[in-house]
């Protein structure tokens, strides 16, 4: 990968490079201990709030095909998150088991705000990575998501979620009415069996048994023991344990993110298990300027979809006529999935009004909320 973009892409590209001052954020929170713990959550969540509210949206879309080797200096980011991620990790576990400055709690805190960009930053990165074609980008989406434990995601995200989003049998697809809590719990073995699933499917379909050595599944389990290794190895028993509390944070992160992607948004049954194509109305966008810097435009979400393979830059935006807006940007609309007495105010009223417009001729929704229907396989 040669650089042939000019200045001016290089400052365009810059503000993407956002996630990087989260590193020397969480390394003083740590030092400091105390209340300053609290402040990687405060930047990741209540600071990018605040400079959305600022910087207000970015509605404008850029040309869809421009070649990878003008995208340079907007790639390198995901390309150079793994080591930095890896370095700040192993950092963590040798420095924080016995800093004699902090708590107990204060080192959970600790590790609970490097769940927070390993799931915010990581795993949003990892998911960049794992739909482009190039194998170091395909390793490196692996990598990360090893580093929390979760490698099935791929094969989840990759085989499931992109055929099946809106219909019962994507794990993700929050319900209509959901709550996020119900929806944490569920989603969590659903997704990695349906992932094993489709593995299992895909080898059946080549003649190959589940337990051939090209499932995923034996490079996801390799990847992963081998951080729980360097975690036990480095910061000791203690160590080990913090990092799975890690993990665990940043698996909530990221379902966080997968309730607001697509909560209550269904697409039309036309019976005999199948179901209208995807379109941009089955995800909610947020145009925000400066959240889309930190999430490398995931808040375009429609056109993701649209396109799984287009990489972050030149993703499309959509107006209100064709996709559904929230009304903030992911990280406050993911706070407000915690509260879901609160979600359901906000957000119920928007999927009734969705369904009104798109879809008035279908009276019964409740067919929609369970896998009853037959679906396709």
């Amino acid at each position: 990968m040669k650089p042939s973009a000019n200045f001016s892409t290089f400052k365009n590209a810059m503000p993407f490079w956002s996630s990087l001052l989260l590193v020397p954020i969480i390394v003083f929170s740590t030092v400091m201990g105390g209340l300053w713990l609290a402040l990687p959550p405060l930047c990741t969540w209540t600071l990018f709030a605040v400079l959305d509210g600022i910087f207000g949206k970015d509605e404008e879309n850029p040309v869809s095909d421009a070649p990878d080797d003008e995208l340079y200096y907007y790639r390198l980011i995901t390309l150079i998150w793994f080591p930095v991620q890896l370095v700040l990790l192993i950092w963590m576990l040798a420095y924080v088991p016995d800093a004699t400055h902090l708590s107990v709690f204060g080192k959970f805190m600790t590790f609970f705000s490097m769940g927070i960009v390993s799931g915010t930053i990581g795993i949003n990165y990892s998911h960049e990575l794992m739909h482009q074609t190039n194998r170091l980008e395909r390793w490196l989406a692996d990598l990360l998501l090893a580093s929390v434990l979760y490698g099935h995601f791929r094969s989840e995200h990759l085989l499931v979620h992109h055929r099946y989003v809106g219909t019962p049998r994507d794990a993700v697809t929050a319900r209509y009415n959901e709550g996020f809590h119900r929806f944490f719990v569920r989603v969590i073995p659903e997704s990695f069996t349906s992932a094993l699933s489709a593995e299992k499917a895909m080898l059946e379909r080549k003649g190959l048994p589940a337990t051939h050595r090209s499932n995923p599944f034996w490079r996801y389990a390799a990847l992963q023991c081998a951080f729980l290794f360097l975690a036990l190895w480095v910061g000791g028993f203690f160590g080990l344990v913090l990092f799975a509390f890690q993990s665990l944070t940043a698996i909530w992160q990221l379902e966080l993110i997968d309730y607001v992607e697509h909560y209550g948004l269904t697409r039309e049954h036309l019976g005999d298990g199948k179901y209208e194509h995807v379109k941009p109305r089955h995800s909610w966008n947020a145009p925000f300027r400066v959240s889309n810097w930190l999430l490398i435009n995931l808040q375009r979400h429609s056109d993701h979809h649209y396109k799984p393979n287009r990489r972050f830059p030149l993703l499309q935006s959509y107006d209100i006529g064709e996709a559904p807006q929230l009304p903030q940007g992911y990280p406050v609309m993911s706070v407000l999935a915690m509260v879901p007495p609160l979600w359901r105010r906000v957000m119920n009223p928007r999927v009734r009004a969705w369904r009104r417009e798109h879809y008035p001729h279908i009276e019964d929704w409740n067919a929609y909320k369970t896998a009853s229907n037959p679906l396709p396989r």
